[in-house]
């Protein structure tokens, strides 16, 4: 018989369905595999939402969009040739039913709308425009301004009727981040309302149905070139959302760096494990080898318990995470930008299958070598002889093992460089945990003996034969560092989101002001509410087109950090350095400039773009290109929700362009819906937005992303517990011993378990400075880099969550030492 047959053999008869001393290896395996397949499932599930329906979320296979001007003739002749053309215009305005009034986005589609998919209303009806005088409009309108079908309101200078109520709008998706639920009118009905004025802020958008087999990147490439200062922005139906999908991209990658450190943590876990379960066998692995059995035998037998129980905790992971998908759908709410169902999708689950044999292999076969290699009689002799070294062979197979399961990561990574710092930093924290666990044990053996008994006891028991303080050290410490991290990421998007944002923010925002009338506009809102707070700012929009020796539209791909080269930004011009910006580098325009064109730049945005003062930076408004020098670089406070821009030209560069103001104002609380009030008659093309309903959607979208982080982190954490689980495993036979000696010497149970806690609590004051400072750095990191927020820890939070996880910690150790207590010394020799 082969000596894989004969080790099958003997690994059948040995080895039980409920996996006895094998549960900590299938329980950390579970737990990484489970959230990396939930995770890269959620991600993929999305992600294949999005392709599949990108025609339908963009309303088109090619759409070009533009602000603040519609297509000219040869530019709709052009898109007409390529194909089918709907358009639509999108702005902000006001909806009045009575003495209720609503921000709106204000949508106007052409009698081919939508091109593809179905706009569907409550009653059942598919619809495209409405007829002129009607509009259709959503839930959220209806239900805050308390219309159904047949009700009336009034939108900029159009009085007009509820035609139905919006079930589905098909590309929604597409349209973006709005101020306000949508209603829907017809081209003619737009223009009754007079909402469209030279200076105007609105969007309009050319939806284009291709014929078939035509590419509509190539078909949007060849439009751009045919009018290269038109300042449009193109989209293709397999990028419907931009947005949607650099923000399922960036999450999913976050989360599979999280669940990847979670499943590193957990090998710490599959090795306590594996030490545990070979630590309890030494006696049946003595016996083979005095029968005969060689060490390729018993390595043979043990590889497939340990290979079964591996498979089992990877299958059950795999299963949990394809089941754990529509629960995080739940926990995400509307963070998601579309409704992923269950699916099974093939990667993901390879990926995470991937993982967890690699790391059950780089953490399992040493201590299996070591079990192997030891003789007979050195087994015989206890837990406290020491097992030979692992061979050299069993090292490398665990390096590889590892460096596969690295490799894979980055290589697998969106932003490889990302997941490599990430490993390398999780990794660091791990050898230094390991390192200050090492200095510990040697430090015990050095300190002066204590007076009292129970000190002496729990110094000793840091550094006698047979502890696994360095273990202990790496699992408290993981511990409590996860627990930093989350309470230093929590109570900073909190500080951020109750404090610092609406402290600083207005109350209302109002676009449009006609220029002409802003004396009389701050008229009106001091009448409403005197003392009000009014400020106003030129605002336009336009597309960066060129900057320094760069044209944008030759770009393969936008520089890191160069967000601003996505689409139109706001643009305004400013005799003064606005309020919330500091020039950093070059100088500011002088008061009455009326020389060539120059723009002030945010500094970010030109280290991203490498710019340098002097160089030009051209922007298209309005269809004509417009180029500026640089002159100055700033540091822009973004947390004040003011008029923050990226670019501010000098006067002369922009004021000749047909253009409005906007404006904020900072009025006391409650009193917004006055000055709304006052501002609908006299300015009904003017539309206000409160902050206070933005900020209540901030706020939610970021308390789901947290609850997200948490739970994630959540993963991390079960894991940490796994390795001190795992540790205290691994030193059960050790711990016996010494309980029974000490047992026999008339220790009572209460004094053990208090000298166990005394070194607990030990451990745990050495590594508390250690995870404040490490869970602190990370926390830094995710508050300050991923979500570019203020740090602002509350840290009486932070020191309470280190107290109570250092008990929980503690008290899970207790629990573990407590079935040894219960252990009866007679039975305990005859075995040891």
């Amino acid at each position: 018989m082969s000596g894989w047959a004969l080790a099958s053999r003997w690994a059948r008869r040995e080895l039980d369905w409920r996996f006895r001393g094998l549960r900590l290896l299938v329980a950390c395996l579970f737990l990484g595999v489970a959230a990396l397949a939930a995770i890269g499932g959620l991600a993929d599930a999305v992600g294949g939402e999005l392709a599949a329906r990108g025609a339908t979320i963009l309303g088109g296979d090619l759409e070009l969009a533009t602000s603040q001007r519609l297509a000219t003739p040869a530019e709709r002749a052009a898109f007409a040739r390529v194909g089918t053309v709907s358009e639509t215009v999108r702005m902000q305005a006001n909806a009045v039913a009575g003495t209720r009034a609503a921000p709106i986005q204000l949508k106007a589609v052409d009698g081919a709308y939508p091109l593809t998919g179905a706009l569907t209303l409550a009653d059942g009806r598919r619809v495209g425009a409405p007829p002129v005088g009607q509009v259709w409009i959503a839930p959220a309108l209806a239900t805050r301004l308390g219309l159904a079908s047949g009700g009336r309101l009034a939108i900029g200078g159009a009085a007009l009727t509820v035609g139905g109520i919006i079930a589905d709008e098909p590309d929604r998706l597409g349209e973006g981040f709005t101020l306000g639920p949508p209603a829907i009118v017809s081209m003619p009905t737009l223009k009754a309302t007079g909402l469209v004025q030279p200076g105007s802020l609105f969007e309009a958008k050319y939806r284009l149905r291709l014929p078939p087999h035509a590419d509509p990147a190539a078909s949007g490439r060849r439009l751009t070139a045919a009018f290269p200062a038109g300042g449009w922005e193109v989209k293709t139906r397999d990028r419907a959302s931009p947005g949607a999908s650099r923000f399922v991209d960036r999450m999913g990658e976050f989360l599979t760096l999280v669940a990847l450190a979670a499943l590193a943590i957990a090998g710490i876990g599959v090795g306590g494990g594996v030490t545990s379960f070979l630590a309890a066998r030494r006696g049946t692995v003595a016996t083979l080898k005095v029968l005969g059995a060689s060490t390729g035998d018993i390595a043979r037998l043990y590889a497939i318990e340990i290979g079964v129980a591996a498979l089992v905790g990877i299958g059950t992971g795999l299963v949990a995470g394809v089941l754990a998908v529509p629960l995080l759908v739940g926990l995400l709410g509307d963070v998601l930008p579309v409704t992923a169902t269950l699916s099974v999708a093939p990667w993901p689950l390879v990926r995470a299958a991937l993982y967890g044999g690699l790391i059950a292999l780089a953490f399992a076969a040493t201590p299996l070598a070591a079990a192997g290699a030891t003789p007979a009689a050195g087994l015989l002799r206890g837990a406290l002889a020491p097992l030979r070294p692992a061979t050299w062979r069993a090292r490398i197979v665990s390096l590889l093992a590892g460096g596969a399961a690295v490799a894979l990561a980055i290589g697998t990574a969106r932003q490889p460089m990302l997941a490599a710092g990430f490993l390398l930093a999780v990794a660091g924290a791990l050898l230094l945990l390991a390192g200050i666990g090492r200095a510990v044990a040697a430090l015990a053996a050095r300190a002066p003996r204590a007076r009292r008994p129970l000190v002496r006891l729990a110094v000793a028991a840091l550094h006698r034969p047979g502890a696994h303080t360095t273990a202990l050290v790496v699992a408290l410490g993981l511990g409590l560092t996860l627990f930093v991290l989350l309470a230093g990421i929590r109570t900073s998007i909190d500080a951020n989101i109750a404090t610092t944002v609406p402290a600083r923010a207005p109350a209302l925002f109002v676009l449009d002001v006609p220029r002409d009338r802003e004396a009389e506009f701050r008229r009106v809102v001091a009448h409403a509410v005197p003392g009000a707070d009014v400020r106003t700012v030129p605002l336009l929009r336009g597309t960066i087109t060129a900057y320094g020796t760069t044209r944008v539209a030759d770009l393969k791909q936008l520089p890191e950090g160069a967000w601003a080269l996505r689409g139109e930004r706001g643009l305004t011009y400013a005799d003064a350095v606005p309020d919330g910006s500091t020039v950093t580098a070059g100088r500011w325009w002088p008061r009455g400039y009326a020389g060539p064109p120059l723009v002030s730049v945010d500094e970010r945005l030109a280290k991203a773009l490498s710019l340098r003062i002097g160089d030009p930076l051209t922007v298209s408004l309005l269809g004509i290109e417009r180029t500026a020098r640089v002159t100055s670089f700033r540091r822009i406070d973004w947390d004040t929700l003011g008029f923050n821009f990226v670019l501010v030209f000098s006067p002369g560069t922009l004021r000749g362009a047909p253009h409005n103001l906007a404006a904020t104002i900072d009025v006391p609380s409650g009193r917004e819906e006055a000055v709304t009030a006052a501002l609908l008659g006299p300015f009904p093309s003017s539309s206000a937005i409160e902050v206070r309903g933005v900020l209540g959607q901030v706020r939610t979208i970021l308390g789901q992303v947290a609850a997200a982080i948490a739970a994630a982190g959540g993963v991390v954490v079960v894991a940490g517990i796994a390795v001190l689980v795992g540790a205290i495993a691994a030193a059960r036979e050790a711990r016996t011993y010494d309980a029974v000696v000490l047992r026999m010497l008339g220790a009572t149970r209460g004094q053990l378990l208090a000298g166990q806690a005394i070194e607990y609590a030990l451990l745990g004051a050495v590594v508390a400075v250690v995870a404040i400072v490490l869970g602190l750095t990370g926390a830094w990191y995710v508050v300050t880099q991923s979500f570019d927020f203020i740090w602002a820890p509350d840290y009486a939070a932070v020191g309470v969550t280190v107290a109570v996880g250092l008990g929980a910690l503690i008290a899970i150790g207790l629990a573990g030492a407590w079935p040894i207590m219960s252990i009866r010394p007679a039975r305990a020799l005859r075995s040891i």
